[in-house]
């Protein structure tokens, strides 16, 4: 059975072809297929032969898709490539492309723009519900980051310690391991009240919680380190803010990889708040593993 491609989603905008750049980038090195997915619930039957293009009711559709496959072939020659337009509504037809894929990757615009509050956003959607993880990419900008392809930044992991966190570890190791970079392993552990006192926060308190975190993450971490002994690998506690400490130690990553529990209340969002942060806040991909 061929490996599951990865499947990127596509609308036309900056951050899309971003993405289907990084995902091509991705499914280069990993030795997998690319699927350039575009979803409009509008789409048309296909047009008769020979209808001139302007004719096309889903004209449009199509050279979104290929320009995209062209700006793809342009980095990655050899790369398989589907192209895929589907008549239905994008959140559902990315969910279920998540189903048969081995990651999603969509455009993200982060909180730069107004507009992402009051239009929605689709990407925010599909990496809160999708069964396989979805990364988040931005379109460049004037930032001075690492080239594509480079991967000098290295990857970042967020890991909690109040649950099963394998398949997110899991997902980083890989990731690192692909790129042939060192892997950050990265736990936000926030102080309780007593912690504090009158001037300050109690250093001896503070350092009886950061060495009992520190243990609890080594043990989490030591059976993945063990099976990739190639990827070197350093593993932090930060006291306070668990968003701030994942996003202070991704600040030059080259992807940050989050996790999102599958299961959660129904009243809850899909998204906790750390992962919110880090799609909110983020330069760098970020990578939204489910786990249970």
């Amino acid at each position: 059975m061929e490996p599951a491609p990865i499947t990127v989603g596509l609308d036309g905008s900056p951050e899309s072809l971003a993405a289907a750049l990084w995902a091509a980038d991705e499914a280069d090195r990993r030795g997998l297929g690319l699927r350039l997915l575009h979803a409009w619930v509008l789409l048309a039957g296909e047009p008769a032969t020979g209808l001139p293009a302007d004719k096309d009711q889903n004209y449009w559709a199509k050279r979104i898709v290929r320009a995209a496959a062209t700006a793809v072939h342009e980095r990655h020659r050899d790369l398989s490539v589907t192209e895929d337009l589907v008549a239905e509504d994008p959140e559902t037809a990315l969910l279920k492309a998540a189903e048969s894929s081995t990651m999603v990757v969509l455009g993200s615009r982060g909180l730069e723009r107004v507009e992402s509050f009051f239009l929605g956003d689709i990407s925010l959607q599909v990496a809160g519900r999708a069964e396989r993880p979805v990364v988040l990419v931005r379109a460049p900008t004037g930032r001075a980051r690492p080239l594509a392809g480079t991967d000098e930044g290295g990857v970042v992991v967020g890991v909690s310690l109040h649950g099963p966190c394998g398949g997110v570890l899991e997902f980083a190791f890989e990731a690192a391991a692909a790129r042939d970079v060192p892997l950050g392993v990265v736990h936000g552990c926030p102080l309780p009240v007593q912690a504090y006192a009158p001037w300050g926060v109690d250093p001896d308190v503070a350092g009886e919680i950061g060495k009992e975190a520190s243990e609890k993450l080594s043990r989490a971490v030591q059976p993945w380190s063990e099976r990739n002994p190639s990827v070197m690998m350093t593993s932090t506690v930060r006291l306070g803010s668990p968003a701030r400490a994942v996003l202070g130690a991704a600040e030059e990553a080259d992807l940050l990889v989050i996790g999102r529990r599958r299961h959660h209340p129904a009243v809850a969002p899909r998204l906790g708040n750390v992962a919110q942060a880090c799609v909110h806040h983020a330069r760098c991909p970020v990578a939204v593993v489910p786990h249970d």
